[in-house]
């Protein structure tokens, strides 16, 4: 295991787990580096497969070079996953689901919500008036600390960039209704922290859109009905995860049978399946032919051998020129 050389703890510990719990020298190992380390794991000769979660860019470099070198992989890449708000969903439900799924872990998580679209002005105006206020309350600080519901930024580099893309979004025209640079924490100010942010009349054409931007920074992209939103879905180059709330059986059906995602929850805003099942997205979200977790996972990580045997007598000893069977 290759961690990232930005948060190297938590892999040394499950090593020390695995350890304890009896598992032998040498089956689990960690690696520690920085690109240096990754290029010598995609160039060695003793390594047969790599699997891979991480940006996009990374994710496609990953495949593209150790493919070339004869490796099987799995690249998991970015991701720009949408909530769809159905007129008909309930409010409250959708809001709370909201503010876990787009601003815990600070929005730096593959299958955090960074775009909600609600469905008709009535429930974009409700859904931001609702938002706003949740905004207001959501508690910001040490991990350490009880109540606390979204930490810091990983680095002091990925708290200003995601600062600049409120710069951004800004300049391209969308409306920055909550700006989380203005959220102050007295005695932590030299913390990588950064507030909850929204921003509404959200535009495909705008790089805030387009971009996995890996913070607390929602993007509200309103639409007048459910075609349009299941459009904006699929066009968007990641398929990582989506979500819908509604309360109506088809609109669900519906959009779990056409939407172009590789997990998909049904008023569920996060829709990360257990182990058992497959996990993984569609289009730029995943370079390789095989997902993580359950079946998929088991495929990538074993190779089918086919055995054919008999066991002839001495009468049986004789060319034979057609395909071997048994009779």
């Amino acid at each position: 295991m290759k961690p990232s050389e930005k948060d190297p703890t938590l892999s040394v510990e499950l090593a020390k787990l695995l350890t304890e719990a009896g598992l032998p020298k040498g089956v689990f190992n960690v690696v520690h580096g920085d690109r240096t380390a990754v290029d010598a794991l995609l160039a060695h000769d003793d390594i047969e497969a790599v699997s891979f979660v991480g940006s996009t860019p990374i994710a496609e470099y990953v495949h593209r070079t150790a493919t070339a070198n004869g490796k099987r992989v799995q690249a998991l890449g970015g991701a720009k996953n949408h909530m769809v708000v159905m007129p008909d969903a309930d409010l409250d439900q959708a809001v709370a689901a909201l503010m876990g799924a787009a601003y815990g872990s600070a929005g730096e998580r593959c299958m955090a919500i960074s775009v909600v679209v609600p469905v008709g002005e009535d429930t974009a105006d409700a859904l931001r008036e609702r938002i706003v206020e949740a905004l207001a309350d959501l508690k910001i600080g040490p991990g350490t600390e009880d109540g606390v519901q979204m930490g810091p930024l990983v680095t002091k580099v990925h708290r200003d960039k995601v600062a600049g893309y409120l710069d951004v979004g800004t300049e391209e025209g969308a409306e920055l209704v909550v700006d989380g640079r203005r959220t102050a924490l007295p005695g932590h100010e030299g913390g990588f922290f950064l507030g909850g942010s929204l921003f509404d009349h959200v535009t495909p054409d705008m790089r805030t859109y387009r971009e996995e931007i890996f913070g607390p920074v929602l993007s509200m992209v309103r639409a007048q009905s459910f075609t349009e939103a299941l459009k904006l879905v699929n066009d968007h180059e990641f398929g990582n995860g989506t979500a819908i709330f509604t309360a109506d059986g088809h609109t669900a059906r519906t959009y779990l049978a056409k939407v172009k995602a590789g997990m998909v929850g049904v008023n569920v805003p996060i829709p990360v399946p257990m182990a058992f099942h497959s996990f993984g997205g569609w289009k730029r979200s995943l370079f390789g032919d095989h997902h993580i977790h359950g079946p998929e996972g088991v495929r990538f990580y074993t190779r089918y051998k086919t055995a054919t045997t008999r066991w002839p007598n001495d009468s049986q000893v004789r060319a034979d020129f057609a395909m071997p069977t048994h009779s």
